[in-house]
């Protein structure tokens, strides 16, 4: 499964939020992330959205968000199927 993490590269729940989600990876359930840095990403709508925000999950873009500040990890394992 693929997601997609709203972050910032100095943000401490970022990093405990990717942690939290790769720890959920198994050989049955790949887990693949694109982690986009809000700050480095040259858009300022992109900023305006999520930088009160982040962390923010995603595992479809055109759906609500899984997650923001912490990971939910009930919703994730849910969405996993594990």
């Amino acid at each position: 499964m693929h997601f997609t993490l709203y972050s910032r590269s100095y943000c401490h729940l970022c990093q405990d939020m990717l942690d939290a989600l790769m720890r959920l990876r198994t050989p049955q359930q790949p887990i693949t992330v694109d982690v986009i840095d809000i700050d480095d990403a040259n858009d300022p709508e992109l900023l305006a959205r999520y930088d009160e925000l982040v962390p923010v999950l995603f595992a479809d873009l055109s759906q609500p968000e899984l997650c923001h500040y912490f990971l939910d990890e009930a919703k994730v394992r849910e969405l996993l199927k594990i």
